[in-house]
């Protein structure tokens, strides 16, 4: 693929290095994004690209400046980038957007080379993620947000990674299949009129050919290099970085 294109990938969990996981995946990631120097014209980050994120008035994580220069060079070669909310980094502030340029966001919906695009991250879609979706209000309820703020941020943070390896533990007995997610996705593109739905978060990257159009799976980079993108009206999933893609129209 070397025509222009807007690229899609979610799921890198930046931050943890669970048994199994791509050794290097930030290395790789920073090598991907220059290789979409003057090609990409959208990046969308479709959730989860650390496995915690919060940002306090006087700190931010140190460990991803490489990451952070990166995203602001191909920010500089005219690529519109997108980040948004996953389950693990759902607490963004305003540090992208005024650094970077970058808005953070719960989803869009955009114009791409020919498609009409819905981009989310994907969770809270399947109807057994119920509880999640009540736990999720608690822990983004305002309140919380300040008293997490009171805690040194080498613990908050510690705390935190804790928190998500625990739950990635239980999900691994809950893995919910694309199908699962169809009935709703299908639902938001008769309603927004897209022709097209991206999203990640279940880590089961594809194409899904549905009767509203296509559903794209960014799949993740934990334990597989995903990604996915749109290009003249066609939409790809490469299933890591060294082989060729499956597509549909």
């Amino acid at each position: 693929m070397e025509e222009q294109a807007a690229y899609f990938i979610s799921d890198v969990h930046l931050g943890v290095s669970p048994r199994g996981s791509v050794l290097g995946r930030e290395e790789h990631l920073i090598e991907f994004l220059k290789e979409l120097e003057g090609k990409a014209t959208h990046l969308f980050i479709a959730g989860d690209l650390f496995e915690f994120w919060y940002e306090y008035d006087f700190y931010s994580p140190s460990r991803y400046f490489k990451l952070l220069r990166a995203f602001a060079n191909l920010k500089d070669k005219g690529c519109e980038i997108k980040l948004f909310k996953g389950n693990h980094d759902f607490a963004y502030g305003n540090f992208f957007e005024r650094e970077l340029g970058i808005e953070a966001c719960s989803h869009i919906v955009a114009e791409l080379h020919g498609r009409r695009v819905y981009v989310c991250h994907g969770d809270g879609l399947a109807k057994v993620d119920a509880s999640y979706r009540f736990f999720r209000k608690i822990l983004d309820f305002k309140l919380s947000r300040l008293l997490f703020k009171w805690i040194h941020p080498d613990i908050g943070m510690r705390l935190a990674l804790s928190v998500g390896s625990n739950s990635r533990d239980l999900n691994k007995k809950r893995i919910v299949p694309e199908e699962e997610y169809l009935d709703k996705i299908r639902e938001i593109m008769r309603k927004h009129k897209c022709d097209t739905f991206v999203h990640g978060h279940n880590h089961f990257g594809g194409l899904w050919k549905v009767p509203e159009g296509v559903v794209v799976n960014c799949g993740q980079w934990l334990f597989e290099e995903n990604y996915s993108c749109i290009s003249k009206k066609i939409c790809y999933f490469y299933p890591s970085l060294l082989t060729e893609p499956s597509s549909a129209s």
